[in-house]
């Protein structure tokens, strides 16, 4: 008696389920824009402000951590500014210079050479002509000089302010003033 009872139980939940299931239908989901969510691109128009891509743009004013306002112009007459006024901020005591080589040696020696003499790994190789050593007597390199040529860049060498932090480039000015005193001193 218990076995067919048993049985019995079991053929009706297994009918139960048969009947729950249509496939001519599909099944209620609850919350389906958690399965069929729309896929947003970064730079895609918005309805959600007047021109369209406002959210994906800083808001007026603000800098980037890690970043400062630099107030010397992208000019000539602010790279003369720069050469003649602009100092380390850093003082003696702070200064890295096996850090400061290391970044020279990234980001600087592949063209300028480890030594600063002008005859990096591209310019061996003639990819790149006409790179000064430090020394060169018609090149008045100053702190400020180096500091503006690395923030905007100069001729044909680019920027490097979205490579070194404030700090890590004066480290580099730092280690390229350390470079053409010793080419100086040879």
């Amino acid at each position: 008696m218990k076995s067919v009872l048993k049985i019995s139980l079991l053929g009706i939940l297994l009918v139960a389920f048969a009947s729950c299931q249509k496939n001519s239908r599909p099944n209620f989901q609850f919350m389906p824009n958690m399965y069929e969510s729309v896929g947003y691109e970064p730079y895609m128009e918005s309805d959600a402000f007047n021109n369209g891509v406002e959210a994906q743009l800083p808001v007026d004013g603000t800098i980037a951590r890690g970043h400062s306002r630099f107030e010397i112009a992208n000019t000539n007459e602010g790279y003369e500014f720069a050469k003649a006024n602009l100092t380390n901020p850093i003082d003696s005591v702070n200064i890295d210079e096996p850090r400061g080589k290391q970044l020279f040696e990234i980001y600087c020696g592949i063209c300028h050479g480890n030594k600063g003499d002008g005859q990096g790994n591209l310019v061996k190789r003639e990819k790149i002509l006409g790179v000064p050593a430090y020394n060169d007597p018609g090149r008045a390199l100053t702190p400020g000089s180096t500091y503006h040529t690395i923030y905007y860049g100069k001729n044909t060498m680019g920027s490097y302010v979205n490579q070194l932090n404030e700090e890590e480039r004066w480290q580099v000015v730092h280690y390229v003033m350390k470079l053409k005193s010793d080419l100086e001193a040879n």
